[in-house]
């Protein structure tokens, strides 16, 4: 097929077609003439982060504008197949955090009051409730674990199938295999963008590449704080259903689940790349760590066969939270990036809070929070947001 043909110009130009960018440009077709959008991505539909995630969606974090974020998320993933006639399997099997120590139990149960004023029902479970609801785990270290039941798993592809499906039928234009080189700017700011399609003129520019959003942010004369790490995954061969949540340990950053086919599919925490590199392979050193740490708390595991293994980018920042907003160096440049390994999961709430930050429409969370010049300011703000896990 034939990729569409590319306007002279455009009201708003976003670069990524991951799930936070064709999300982004879901909202905006709601606000303005959706002819007037252009999404662009270097790579084919899937194959950034939002093709190679684990597809967990929790509501389980520190910060209530992650948690808000989260919930919110959580409901559009439930109402996805009747607005977008795709299936992206979302089973809400829950979260498990497990603990192993103290300090551990001591850090979950700090969230469970922030996590219960926003609506959560969340849980603590003693060892023995973990047992029951965990039988095939060795459970014999473990103090407790934190449970929110309406946490799940969802599969990513169908997600990228109906946005796409979507926005092209409402006339938004999506062109992948078209990379952005560079930016047009002037003392107004943002002029154009410099396609491997040629230039478009466009006063707004989203940045919404994922790993690669801060070689983006740097083509247009920015530095910004976030960077990528490399982080690796796998999944086995089918077994019968023995697993219904997902499963997070916090020493390790391991997490793992089942599929609705029967796989386990997870990763774990290794020493991430910052950089980003050409291609995604997986790493022995990754196979070999995961299987220890995985067949230790699963001993049934220990004969089970890896199909396939890949690995993907996070996007950190170093206070954890994303980064959402204006650039206040280049008006026109909006940031949507930073989220860390945890984009898929809150893109549907990120994205409408950007859609009106771009029209400058009031939001419910304090616009501060995720603006890009917090990490202008001289010292750099403080850790907000730890569970960057799973």
């Amino acid at each position: 097929m034939r990729p569409p043909e590319l306007r002279d110009e455009y009201d708003v130009v976003i670069i990524g077609a991951g799930v936070l960018g064709l999300f982004t440009a879901y909202h905006l077709a709601q606000r303005m003439d959706p002819g007037r959008v252009l999404v662009l991505d270097k790579g084919f539909l899937s194959a950034g982060s939002s093709g190679r995630n684990g597809g967990g969606v929790r509501q389980q974090w520190e910060s209530v504008a992650t948690i808000r974020l989260a919930r919110e998320a959580v409901a559009t993933w439930r109402r996805f197949p009747i607005d977008f006639g795709y299936n992206p399997w979302f089973r809400q099997g829950g979260y498990v955090f497990l603990a192993f120590e103290g300090e551990e139990e001591d850090r979950l149960r700090s969230t469970h009051p922030r996590l219960r004023a926003e609506g959560l029902p969340v849980r603590w479970l003693g060892p023995r409730e973990v047992r029951d609801l965990l039988p095939a785990l060795d459970t014999r270290r473990v103090l407790g674990a934190s449970y929110l039941r309406s946490d799940g798993v969802i599969f990513p592809f169908p997600v990228l199938w109906g946005l796409d499906r979507w926005l092209r039928r409402q006339g938004v234009t999506v062109r992948t295999r078209t990379e952005a080189l560079g930016f047009e700017t002037g003392p107004e700011g943002v002029r154009g963008v410099l396609t491997s399609a040629g230039r478009v003129r466009t006063p707004r520019v989203v940045n919404a590449a994922g790993g690669w959003s801060h070689e983006v942010s740097r083509r247009a004369g920015l530095d910004t704080a976030n960077r990528p790490s490399r982080h690796e995954i796998l999944a086995t061969e089918p077994l019968k259903p023995f697993l219904n949540p997902m499963v997070v340990t916090l020493r390790q950053g391991l997490y793992f689940s089942q599929s609705l086919r029967g796989e386990i599919i997870g990763g774990l925490r290794l020493d991430g790349i910052a950089h980003v590199e050409q291609g995604l392979p997986s790493s022995s050193r990754f196979l070999v760590e995961m299987s220890r740490a995985l067949t230790a708390l699963v001993p049934r595991l220990q004969w089970v066969r890896v199909l396939r293994a890949w690995a993907g980018y996070y996007d950190d920042t170093p206070d954890g939270l994303p980064i959402l907003g204006e650039d206040p160096r280049l008006p026109g440049f909006f940031q949507a990036n930073g989220f860390g390994g945890h984009g898929f999961m809150l893109a549907p709430a990120a994205a409408s809070r950007l859609a009106r930050i771009i029209w400058k429409e009031p939001t419910d969370l304090d616009p501060r929070l995720f603006s890009p010049s917090r990490f202008l300011e001289g010292s750099p703000p403080p850790r907000q947001e730890g569970l960057q896990l799973g």
